[in-house]
């Protein structure tokens, strides 16, 4: 089988999107696939591709052959286009140092202000509730 790395085009009229795919040579760009690649927005500026280079690398490995739009995609990655080889999207990530404080003391409801009742669990870990 000869696999052809190559760009399947997704989207509406006159908004291209494509995906970067390892295909059977046979097979047409619609059709079947063996692996998504990645993706490219020609529509897009600034950083408009994002690659697994660690795939391709292993695809071109194997013999497959790579179509030019993709071969210049693979040569910007290479030559360290800012987070375009890294699989990451464009936008920052959201901050994932803040982790939540746990509550001490009875909880208050929040729309009356009030503690619950005796017998009422209050949500402190290790306290069981009792029915009435």
């Amino acid at each position: 089988m000869s696999v052809k790395i190559r760009l399947r085009r997704m989207g509406r009229n006159k908004q291209p999107f494509y995906r970067v795919v390892a295909t059977d040579s046979r097979c047409s760009n619609s059709v079947r696939f063996l692996e998504n690649l990645g993706w490219y927005d020609p529509t897009r500026s600034g950083t408009n591709f994002t690659l697994k280079m660690d795939r391709v690398e292993y695809w071109t490995g194997n013999g497959a052959i790579l179509s030019d739009t993709v071969k210049s995609l693979v040569r910007k990655a290479r030559k360290g286009e800012p987070m375009a080889a890294a699989g990451v999207a464009s936008e920052p990530a959201a901050p994932t140092d803040v982790e939540p404080v746990p509550a001490t003391g009875p909880v208050v409801d929040p729309e009356t202000g009030d503690t619950p009742p005796e017998g009422v669990a209050s949500g402190e870990p290790g306290e069981e509730t009792t029915a009435p």
